[in-house]
């Protein structure tokens, strides 16, 4: 069905909507390539929401040549008017004479609709080629559009043997620079940064992406107006928050969830904030695709128990602090091993001096 050259043409749409991997959410990640007579005539990714998508990049580079060529694009053509026209409407105009599409859009709002848009117009149109290779493009955003829900990430730092902090609660630094400047590639990646008011005032955090402290391969690919502010979202039930905080005197947005914030979520029975409403209110009504938690045990202990965690980070430092330290997660309440939270690894590496350990939840539908 599908030729090398086919293969390799949506291989390289692949790479290119990879570079919008820090700028583009709340969209999703999409490269296009146009050929013709075998050359590439255009080819363009997806920067920022609100900006040209990757076919009106490609289709601007390809001019007159686009007629009759074939375009190859990473997610089905967008059919709806937007913040920019429909993109299937794009290469009607152009009149190629094919697209190859590497996945059909799980959005809602064109979910086939681009497809048959392109086939009305009497355009040939292929899907399926290199699909997991696009599914694992976007996992955040198919997440959202699928479940309605983020992609949550849970960041956890500690010693070897466990602790997060001394019985006096000093804990900066337990991990390396190259570690904090690993967690600034994931903020600038993430949509949204959670935390909780306690974290904020202990550490006066600022909770944003720091140009200056990213590893230096993303400061040689982005410029600092780049990469946008991911929204900080700070649960802050009993009000505590004030405002000479670094947190609102740092760019980017700040959501406070509480009595006084602009995010007032439900209670659950136990009085806490209900998780899983707050969860789905931010992908539903603020398009938060990935959410990226930095908070101390008790925080993390909740989204653990509440199943909402994705994907689990963990940097472990090579240091000992003994067990009057401070725990990495607050009690569970396990009674038999059976009720473990188990675990799919996925990754292990050094980072610096430090192991980073990416794990999924098994189990896990994202």
């Amino acid at each position: 069905m599908f030729s090398a050259q086919d293969y390799q043409m949506m291989a390289r749409a692949i790479e290119l909507a990879q570079r919008g991997k820090y700028t583009t959410a709340p969209n999703p990640n999409v490269g296009c390539v146009i050929t013709r007579d075998g050359d590439i005539v255009g080819e363009g990714f997806h920067f920022r929401a609100g900006e040209p998508h990757a076919e009106v990049h490609a289709l601007r580079m390809a001019g007159d040549k686009a007629q009759g060529a074939t375009a190859y694009v990473t997610l089905e053509p967008c059919s709806h008017y937007g913040r920019t026209p429909p993109c299937a409407e794009g290469l009607i105009n152009a009149q190629v004479a094919k697209v190859v599409c590497a996945m059909q859009d799980p959005n809602p709002q064109v979910a086939g609709r681009g497809i048959e848009m392109l086939r009305a117009a009497g355009i040939e149109v292929q899907v399926g080629l290199l699909e997991q290779d696009a599914v694992a493009l976007n996992p955040f955003f198919l997440k959202r559009m699928h479940s309605k829900m983020p992609y949550v990430q849970l960041k956890l730092a500690a010693s070897l043997d466990g602790q997060t902090a001394l019985s006096n609660g000093e804990s900066q630094w337990i991990t390396s620079p190259e570690a904090r400047q690993d967690v600034q590639r994931y903020r600038a990646q993430s949509s949204a940064i959670l935390s909780t008011s306690q974290t904020v005032i202990a550490d006066d955090a600022s909770l944003n992406v720091r140009f200056d402290d990213l590893p230096a391969s993303l400061k040689l690919q982005y410029s600092p107006t780049d990469l946008r502010q991911p929204v900080r979202v700070i649960l802050d039930r009993q009000g505590q928050l004030h405002p000479e905080l670094k947190l609102f005197n740092t760019p980017g947005e700040v959501l406070v969830v509480g009595p006084n914030g602009a995010l007032n979520a439900p209670l659950g029975d136990d009085g806490r904030v209900d998780l899983f409403a707050m969860f789905a209110s931010l992908a539903q009504d603020h398009n938060i695709n990935q959410l990226w938690i930095e908070a101390g045990p008790t925080l993390a202990q909740s989204v653990l128990k509440a199943g909402l965690v994705d994907e689990l980070i963990l940097y472990l430092a090579p240091k000992l602090m003994g067990s009057d330290g401070r725990g990495l997660l607050g009690a569970l309440g396990l009674g038999a091993m059976s009720e473990c939270i188990e675990l799919d690894i996925q990754d292990i590496r050094m980072v610096g001096k430090d192991i980073r350990v990416v794990a999924k939840l098994a189990n896990k539908e994202s």
